[in-house]
């Protein structure tokens, strides 16, 4: 039998569309401490109105996480939090949370991640851990 009778519904594809659509949809915000609700969801950081970092709110909320990389962006050298804005998605599920952040990352190939951004870098601090690229572009003020 001959592949044309096959068909097969190509699930994360599907997610990544909708999820993307619905997120350029969205209107992006000034990076603040209170720009987004207390829910979980995915979030993206733009930089100079060009996507850096993606990430998601799972064990805590957008509120919270945007909050954080408020305070971590205002206390360094070599950017202004007037450059920076941010997008978010509510999103209930824990499975599309995770199923979305994977979504912007794989979509974007933000610069930021895995670059030491994120507030939870395991190692840090430890002896024998690098620098990382963040913390060497951005120092602290």
């Amino acid at each position: 039998m001959c592949d044309q009778h096959q068909f097969f519904f190509e699930f994360d594809k599907a997610f990544t569309d909708q999820l993307i659509r619905k997120f350029e949809a969205s209107p992006a915000h000034p990076l603040s401490e209170d720009v987004a609700p207390p829910t979980k969801g995915v979030y993206a950081l733009y930089r100079r109105g060009r996507i850096v970092y993606a990430g998601k709110a799972l064990d805590t909320t957008l509120r919270r996480r945007l909050a954080e990389h408020t305070r971590k962006i205002s206390r360094r050298k070599n950017i202004e939090l007037s450059q920076m804005a941010c997008r978010f998605l509510i999103i209930e599920s824990d499975w599309f949370v995770r199923a979305g952040e994977h979504a912007l990352i794989e979509s974007y190939d933000p610069e930021w991640n895995l670059s030491g951004f994120g507030s939870h870098v395991p190692g840090r601090g430890r002896p024998g851990i690098r620098r990382s690229r963040w913390d060497t572009e951005f120092p602290p003020k």
